[in-house]
């Protein structure tokens, strides 16, 4: 599964700001079971806004990592909430199926 949020960088600060917070919290998270990975990325036109996609085996591998107080995560998010604002945009399945079109031919 997906775990997405969008990310708002407030006026005075930069990507760059949350990207090192983001980066310190997810070393740490990435270490739960079930984590695959995450990604951050800018938007294109906007150097503000900021979407990050935390991949996971399941939503239960992400819950039972939330359920886990980490008192190091909560001080980097606590560390970062001065420059940012952040918006879950939703939990989101593994397609059931993918539809690509053929290669280059």
């Amino acid at each position: 599964m997906k775990y997405i949020f969008e990310v708002r960088i407030r006026e005075g600060y930069s990507a760059e700001d949350y990207a090192d917070a983001w980066v310190r919290a997810s070393e740490l998270i990435q270490r739960a079971p079930g984590a695959r990975g995450t990604e951050l990325h800018r938007k294109i036109g906007d150097p503000y806004t900021l979407i990050a996609i935390a991949h996971w085996d399941s939503k239960a591998s992400r819950d039972a990592m939330e359920s886990q107080h980490s008192p190091e995560v909560a001080a980097i998010i606590r560390s970062a909430a001065p420059f940012c604002e952040i918006r879950t945009l939703g939990e989101f399945e593994e397609p059931d199926w993918v539809v690509k079109p053929p290669a280059d031919r």
